[in-house]
């Protein structure tokens, strides 16, 4: 993992503006009040027995928090958020917002800091969308409060 790169993505994304529609960049994706920047990706676990899986999992957060580190050496210590009633309201049919809801389906929590004098929150979750499917770690940028 390079956390400089990292970081350096994450302050970019703390600038930059958001677009009036959801869509992909080159990062990930962005839209009315978010960025979402896919900053590690894994191989998938289609042929894999559990091993590998736990190991990648256990690698992934450990980069999250390394990553995590560095952001509260900047701004101190962070909120950690469950996603899980955000992803019970959004399976009822409640609209949680984006990109809470979107993100409340394949990240569990986030470590979520403000950006000091800004209106922007940075969160770091690891996602995974299915057993077999692959980690990612995400950096989310937004000026949305989180739920």
């Amino acid at each position: 993992m390079d956390i400089a790169r990292h970081l350096a993505l994450i302050d970019l994304l703390c600038t930059r503006g958001f677009p009036a529609e959801h869509g992909r960049t080159e990062h990930g994706e962005s839209g009315p009040g978010y960025h979402i920047a896919e900053l590690q990706t894994s191989d998938g676990f289609w042929e894999d027995g559990g091993v590998q899986r736990e190991e990648t999992e256990t690698q992934f957060e450990a980069d999250r928090d390394g990553l995590g580190a560095r952001l509260t050496e900047r701004w101190g210590p962070p909120e950690h958020i469950s996603l899980y009633s955000a992803l019970e309201r959004t399976t009822q049919g409640e609209d949680t917002g984006q990109p809470w809801a979107a993100l409340s389906g394949h990240v569990p929590d986030l470590d979520l800091w403000r950006a000091p004098g800004s209106d922007r929150w940075v969160a770091l979750g690891v996602s995974q969308w299915g057993r077999e499917l692959p980690f990612q770690l995400l950096a989310v940028v937004t000026n949305l409060d989180p739920p």
